[in-house]
């Protein structure tokens, strides 16, 4: 990326931003194509009997084979979506049709995504699943002892590939290989993982695996499902009677995004880790005692850290404008209570209520890293300095 795109991606009005695990910023090679399909390319892929449609109808083509390749699945298991939430409620849908009556039996880790916790405990209430739970270790590490021991009473597995609150990275082809062996089905969320880890469904052909295209630089709206099992017929007969008017632009935005991640992933992978490392050492160099929360296996970007002492929503407060950063999930943020995530990895009550989610992205720099360590740190210190005098 040369220094004009640098410039013209990181002219945020907001302050530095690192959220990325909330969303990010769209990319602008991505925004160019999507507005020329918006205002050129407007065509109806539903609609072939002209050019406008064909040509549209062949861009959705070409999207689709670029979500596969960042994959390695075949473009014909590839279904758009409105994100990972629909991915995941179609996925689910398809499991318990092909139930045929019966409970589904499935198990799900208890640092899953809220989105997926939610849609299996509504059809645990609904009597259309049991559930088992997986615990983790206090760095959100999963025991694949837990799921071998599971895998003879279950139906589907559901494993996030990496967390989106502390960034462990989850090893899911090792848990695909058990649960094919049981002859149980495997449901992976990519939506923090797509194109930061290696995932090749060529050799790990996950029943149903989510991504989203506002967390790889495409714009909000649109995601996928690839699946190699899926059928609209069998999630209770009713959907996928007619196909709905597809929605260009995103769609071929998010295959431009995929795109991207195949050729520069890995090099943005890289050179984010180095910065999030850098930003580690910035902090600790202005924090005491300052606490990393998840596992060392983790995505680049990400770094979760606690200072007990400094609640996490006087500390947000005091860097508005200056950097974005989080206190949880997006989905949970401002929201009052623990992160589930935090509580399920049983952290002390003063390390949760201290924690920070900061995300690294591809267009953080050097001195966004730097300039922002010191706004966090001063923001910390002041707190806990406030803090230090109410109670004195």
């Amino acid at each position: 990326m040369d220094a004009h795109d640098k410039a013209r991606m990181t002219s945020f009005p907001g302050g530095i931003y690192l959220d990325h695990h909330a969303t990010t910023p769209v990319d602008r090679r991505v925004a160019d194509v999507v507005m020329r399909c918006m205002v050129e390319e407007f065509g109806n892929a539903n609609s072939v009997d002209h050019v406008y449609g064909e040509r549209a109808a062949a861009a959705i083509e070409s999207a689709t084979y670029s979500v596969a390749e960042l994959f390695s699945a075949e473009a014909d298991n590839v279904l758009f979506t409105s994100g990972s939430t629909q991915a995941l409620e179609l996925a689910f849908a398809h499991a318990l049709g092909t139930r045929r009556g019966s409970p589904l039996r499935l198990a799900l880790s208890r640092v899953e995504h809220p989105a997926i916790i939610d849609i299996a405990k509504r059809a645990e209430h609904r009597g259309l699943a049991s559930l088992r739970w997986l615990d983790v270790s206090s760095d959100a590490s999963i025991d694949l002892g837990q799921v071998e021991q599971l895998v003879s009473e279950i139906d589907l597995l559901c494993l996030m590939a990496a967390n989106n609150e502390v960034g462990t990275v989850y090893p899911i082809a090792d848990a695909y290989e058990i649960a094919a062996d049981a002859g149980v089905s495997i449901l992976v969320d990519a939506t923090q993982a797509a194109g930061r880890i290696e995932i090749d469904l060529s050799e790990t052909p996950f029943d149903y695996l989510v991504l989203s295209g506002h967390k790889i630089y495409a714009p909000k709206g649109v995601g996928a499902l690839i699946s190699p099992i899926y059928k609209a017929d069998d999630n209770h007969g009713i959907a996928g009677s007619h196909p709905p008017t597809p929605n260009v632009p995103a769609i071929v935005g998010l295959g431009v995004a995929c795109r991207l991640m195949v050729e520069q992933g890995g090099a943005d992978e890289r050179r984010i880790k180095e910065l999030r490392d850098l930003m580690l050492d910035e902090l600790r160099s202005i924090v005491p005692n300052l606490l990393l929360n998840g596992g060392a296996t983790r995505l680049s970007g990400n770094l979760h850290v606690s200072a007990p002492g400094a609640p996490n929503d006087l500390v947000v407060s005091r860097l508005r404008g200056q950097v974005a950063i989080s206190t949880g999930a997006a989905c949970m943020s401002g929201a009052q209570g623990a992160s589930h995530v935090l509580q399920a990895m049983k952290l002390p009550q003063d390390v949760q209520e201290s924690a920070l989610r900061i995300g690294l992205g591809r267009s953080t720099s050097r001195e966004d890293v730097i300039e922002a360590a010191q706004h966090i740190g001063s923001a910390i210190t002041a707190v806990k300095m406030t803090l230090g005098l109410q109670h004195a």
